[in-house]
């Protein structure tokens, strides 16, 4: 086992690997830039170095400086959390080659799943359902005209690299594909380098479900069951919850098959997440594979009884995973709300600040995981998220109940936040009904909180 590791990241994920690492018996090692100073994943580790500035270009994402504070601190292991430079191919076989273990999958599996088109030949040869679409990336104009009349509109762009909704557009007729062609690749150059793009049918009104894998070196592959990851706003996830609402059980049984599948096709070991959307009949399809530890994992864990941090350093480290998947049950149901540092009444305009107090909700089944405090100063140079609130109770009911009274309990002064906008979900008859799509939020909120 691994006796010091180095976490290339910030924020609640590096609080959270850093947990990890102390109950296992390994010492931490942290990296912040210089707005991070105090920030209680540098009090809280064992050992911090300053990386750069505040900007993340100018600390997080500078490869050198993190291997170099990686030989510095004498590490064996760097774990890259989520975000930065998580999916980095690069920084992967630096890593590696520089003499450290890196906490994920090989550099060539999460090459081949990084990028799209790559990653659904693979669904293909594995037999996982793909949303029908093009052969290949798209060369020209006339190819992406013959394949969306082949398919029918409305079509989906997409970038063959990257995420988070950059290079995907819709087009609904052929009059609009090309200048949403040009703009789909115009915006995946600027945020990926890569401007190929690949053509899907639209799927309308579509539920996000995502499987939690996990994978050792031993040859098991696990899934830890279904996320519903429906409630989004502009592709980026709000509301995660575990197990589905409303999936019917041979679909559960058939979508996290599909993702075993599609991960022991691709040599792959340590955790990741197999996203599918789901249209109105239940039909299940392949979009994509993140090859990284995720934001929501915290739903699969409650809910499988898993820690999946401690089982990704443990599959790093050459071990197997403690549980096989006969071993595991999904039991009762977790809901987590991401919390930013946002104002939903202006647009969500980011809110950096200093909280001048807080107060965290507690009590049965209630988890935050949260590197603020009062006094902290969120920065406005990163991601505004400031937390995460879990819940976990034996049924849905209980569940949503629950996060109302958990948020009606979580006080932040100081800054606005998206608090009052997660009230408003959780009451929401389409949630509370567990009929929600991913336009949901889109289509429906007007600036309103409960």
């Amino acid at each position: 086992m691994f006796e010091r590791i180095l976490i290339a990241n910030r924020g609640e994920i590096a609080l959270r690997v850093i947990r990890a690492c102390r109950e296992m018996g390994i010492e931490s090692v942290a990296v912040y830039s210089e707005a991070d100073k105090d920030s209680m994943h540098v009090k809280l580790a064992d050992h911090a170095y300053c990386v750069g500035t505040n900007r993340s270009a100018d600390s997080y994402l500078k490869i050198d400086r993190i291997i170099a504070t990686a030989e510095v601190a004498g590490v064996d292991a760097i774990h890259p959390g989520y975000g930065f430079l998580a999916e980095n191919a690069q920084f992967n076989e630096q890593c590696r080659s520089s003499g450290f273990e890196f906490i994920g999958p090989s550099p060539t599996a999460m090459d081949k799943l990084g990028d799209k088109n790559t990653a659904r030949s693979m669904a293909i040869a594995q037999n996982v359902p793909v949303v029908p679409g093009s052969d290949g990336l798209i060369a020209d104009f006339d190819r992406a005209i013959d394949t969306a009349k082949e398919i029918g509109f409305p079509v989906l762009i997409k970038a063959t690299a990257g995420g988070g909704g950059k290079g995907m557009r819709v087009a609904e007729t052929e009059d609009v594909l090309k200048s949403q062609l040009e703009a789909a690749r115009n915006e995946a150059i600027a945020a990926f380098g890569n401007g190929g793009v690949y053509l899907e049918k639209f799927i309308q009104q579509p539920r996000h479900i995502e499987v939690q894998v996990i994978a050792d070196t031993h040859g098991n592959v696990c899934h830890l069951f279904e996320r519903d990851c429906s409630v989004q706003r502009r592709h980026q996830k709000l509301v995660e919850e575990a197990p589905s609402p409303d999936l019917p059980a041979d679909r559960r049984e058939a979508i996290c098959d599909a993702a075993v599948r599609m991960i022991a096709g691709a040599d792959y070991s340590g955790a990741g997440t197999v996203e599918f959307i789901v249209d109105k009949d239940y039909n299940f399809y392949f979009i994509e594979v993140n090859a990284r530890i995720q934001v929501e994992h915290p739903v699969s864990e409650m809910v499988a009884g898993v820690d999946l941090i401690q089982e990704q350093i443990r599959v790093a480290a050459g071990l197997p995973l403690s549980f096989r998947q006969d071993e595991l049950t999904c039991t009762g149901h977790a809901i987590e709300c991401r919390l930013n540092a946002e104002d939903p009444t202006k647009n969500f305009q980011p809110c950096p600040g200093k909280i001048e107090s807080m107060f965290v909700p507690g009590g049965m089944g209630v988890r935050f995981d949260s590197h603020v405090k009062s006094g902290y100063v969120v920065p406005p140079y990163y991601d505004s998220m400031i937390g995460k609130l879990i819940v976990h109770r034996p049924t849905r009911e209980q569940a949503i109940a629950t996060m109302l009274r958990a948020l009606k309990e979580l006080q932040i002064e100081g800054i606005t936040t998206t608090v009052g906008f997660h009230n408003w979900i959780l009451q929401n008859e389409a949630f509370v009904n567990g009929t929600v799509d991913t336009k949901f939020v889109d289509r429906n909120y007007k600036g309103q909180t409960s």
